[in-house]
């Protein structure tokens, strides 16, 4: 998994280099339901003046940023093309505000601390074969077996098997009360079993369960998708999608203003203002771009130097200067789109008193697969060398670089993260990201007081009690000074002036659904 779109976190090689995410701890029994900004819709739901109604439609011409990077293996980051393309679903989605919301599975009910029961709605795979329970388990089965893991089963161990004509029983190995939100993970799409024929590779042409059925996949240039009439949700109005793999932000942009596209993803900050207004949509988004400063080795392995780093830095201008206004300064791991944690946000605990950096030299690195992230970089240096810091740049594509990241090698790096994409749980980020054992801990740090915060955190199921202990353990994050969050990041979609019903997800998970058409 290439950390590209939505920069989710580590690709599927890294998660094989560094190990699974420590188990989570017993919990209790509520799923928590983080609440967002922006408004977006299941599949079911966004239908526009109803989707059942149409019965042809013309075909939406769509640039993504991204091209495939595993093969559109539905296992890594790739999944998310499948997703945004209303090709694969799950047995639950995410609804306006966070929730775990019907999908494949039209509702569930926990068992007991370890097991759950979906009922199945009826529905059809893209190949004309039925969804039933046995299927459905046998794809769940083929995600737990991958090699590494999707990200939202790290950790976790799960069985599930049919337990009638239309349930499903999943069960864990230890308590997950946010199992509904993991199932809604884009990885966890459920395939038809001819999907998993080929020896040694999953195949998502015609053999999803979403309203768009991939037809044919031109390497990494393009890929045909045409309405699948059958799907549960009623049928789509576009009559199908011409998706383009448009790498340079540009390009894209320029694009959608000629007309040769109706939708283009991720338009470039630089660019957002060459489009009219009517054709810009901006979404708050669960992503911040932070500084992660290496705790285990080197200038910043002082916590006062690290104090000097984060005094250094002034996130305004990153957010008005870089971002021109189309971000907000960054206030913690979690931005404005989780619209609860600024109320509940505590102040950082135990911050060093800066020290003076002495001209020590630092090497500060990131990609370049996020056309700001560079300039982000720039003006750090400037901001650090100001301070008394002298700064050495490193910048590479995002594959090139994140092993060297993940080992140490740098003393910063710029990240850009989608805090809450994997399952949708706060508490999930801090394990994964800020723990002795978390499986992305890019500021390699090991602090038995944020261990102890996050292990609270993790033990807890009441939802709003739950938040409080993220909370409380960001303080400890954001306290030792691992973290500098810079800005928190809203998306630009470029949207043509013809076009309704597009979904603008803060999660970055959809995009086009049954009701989007032109």
């Amino acid at each position: 998994m290439r950390f590209r779109r939505g920069d989710a976190g580590p690709s599927a090689a890294a998660r094989k280099r560094v190990g699974p995410l420590r188990r989570s701890r017993t919990l209790l029994a509520l799923v928590l339901a983080p609440v967002l900004t922006g408004c977006f819709a299941s599949a079911g739901e966004e239908t526009g003046e109803g989707a059942g109604s149409a019965t042809s439609g013309s075909r939406l011409r769509v640039a993504l940023a991204f091209p495939p990077a595993e093969n559109l293996n539905p296992y890594g980051a790739d999944a998310t093309i499948l997703s945004r393309l209303g090709v694969t679903e799950g047995l639950t989605s995410l609804d306006a505000n966070g929730s775990a919301a019907p999908a494949l599975a039209r509702s569930w009910q926990r068992e007991s601390d370890r097991s759950w029961l979906f009922t199945l709605r009826e529905a059809t795979f893209q190949d004309g074969t039925d969804v039933t329970p046995g299927r459905v388990a046998a794809a769940l089965a083929h995600a737990a077996e991958a090699k590494p893991a999707p990200a939202a089963l790290t950790g976790v161990t799960l069985t599930a098997e049919s337990a009638g004509a239309d349930r499903l029983r999943i069960t864990t190995a230890s308590p997950d009360p946010v199992l509904p939100l993991r199932l809604a993970g884009p990885a966890l799409a459920v395939l038809s079993p001819k999907a998993y024929e080929g020896k040694g590779r999953v195949d998502p042409v015609g053999t999803g369960t979403g309203p768009f059925e991939l037809t044919k996949v031109t390497g990494s240039t393009s890929a045909a998708l045409d309405r699948f009439d059958d799907y549960w949700g009623g049928l789509a109005q576009a009559s199908g999608i011409d998706a383009r793999f448009i790498a340079d932000g540009t390009a894209r942009t320029n694009a959608l203003r000629t007309g040769q596209v109706d939708i283009a993803e991720a338009i470039p900050v630089a660019q957002a203002a060459t489009l009219d207004a009517g054709t810009r949509r901006e979404t708050a988004t669960t992503r911040t771009t932070s500084l992660q400063l290496n705790t285990r080795t080197g200038v910043f392995r002082d916590s006062k130097l690290r104090a000097a780093a984060r005094v250094a830095v002034d996130t305004s201008a990153l957010a008005k200067g870089v971002y021109e206004g189309h971000a907000d300064a960054g206030a913690g791991i979690y931005g404005p789109a989780v619209t609860w944690a600024a109320g509940k946000r505590e102040r950082p605990v135990g911050r060093a008193k800066a020290g003076a950096p002495g001209g020590r030299t630092v090497t500060l690195a990131t990609y370049d697969n996020r056309p700001e992230l560079p300039e982000v970089a720039q003006v750090l240096k400037q901001q650090l060398e100001r301070a008394g810091f002298k700064v050495e740049l490193e910048v590479r594509e995002y594959s090139r670089i994140e092993s060297d990241a993940l080992a140490g090698k740098f003393d910063a790096f710029v990240l850009a993260r989608n805090t809450l994409v994997d399952t949708g749980d706060p508490v999930a980020v801090l394990a994964g990201d800020y723990t002795c054992d978390g499986g992305y801990n890019l500021a390699l740090l090991c602090d038995k007081d944020v261990d102890r915060a996050v292990a609270k955190a993790e033990d807890t199921a009441d939802a709003s009690a739950r938040q409080n202990a993220a909370m409380t353990a960001e303080a400890r994050i954001l306290g030792a000074d691992a973290v500098v969050p810079l800005v928190h990041q809203r998306v630009v979609t470029g949207v043509g002036s013809s076009v309704e019903g597009v979904l603008l997800d803060p999660y970055e998970r959809t995009l086009v659904g049954p009701g989007t058409r032109r």
